[in-house]
Formats: structure tokens, C-alpha cells, sequence
């Protein structure tokens, strides 16, 4: 990986291989885990990277921290973890 580019293996609360929906992304049944945060140090932009897509495929993506919810949080109208992050109980 580039040096420039910093990866975080947590973010908002998030582990690898948690679940969560994406905003956006049309297409029945598609299934999103949480893989890794991304930031460019050279310009400020974030991305996060999960893995996933149709039953049975396991495609990395990388979107927006803004387009990133927790399962079933957008039906609830709940932020998403960019805007209210899922963190643990101290």
C-alpha cells in the first residue's frame, strides 16, 4: 500500500467482518462486512473498504464514510456511522 495512504483495521466502532449497508448501491440482496478505513494523507479524503455484493460474491469496494450504516439502520432513519459513530461502551 502507498505510503501516503493510512489503513485502519477499526473505525466508528466497526471490525472486520462486521456487517453493515450501503447507501447508493442498488441491487436485491446484496450483502456488505466492514474491511478497513482509509485515509489519504496527501489530501484528507477517507474511504471505507468493505467486502461483499450478490449471495456468494466477495467483492472489495471501497465508498464514502457518509454512505455507511449500520444493518437495517437506513429503513430506521438512523445516521449513518460517519455521522454517529457505533462506539463501545467505555
Amino acid at each position: 500500500m502507498p505510503e501516503h495512504l493510512e489503513r485502519s483495521a477499526s473505525w466508528h466502532g466497526l471490525r472486520p467482518g462486521d456487517p453493515v449497508e450501503i447507501a447508493g448501491v442498488a441491487g436485491r440482496g446484496l450483502t456488505w462486512t466492514f474491511q478497513a478505513h482509509v485515509r489519504n494523507r496527501h489530501n484528507g479524503t477517507e474511504s471505507v473498504e468493505v467486502l461483499g455484493g450478490r449471495p456468494g460474491q466477495q467483492h472489495v469496494r471501497s465508498f464514502r464514510p457518509e454512505q455507511v450504516f449500520p444493518v437495517g439502520g437506513r429503513k430506521r432513519g438512523v445516521p449513518s456511522l460517519d455521522d454517529a459513530p457505533q462506539l463501545p461502551l467505555g
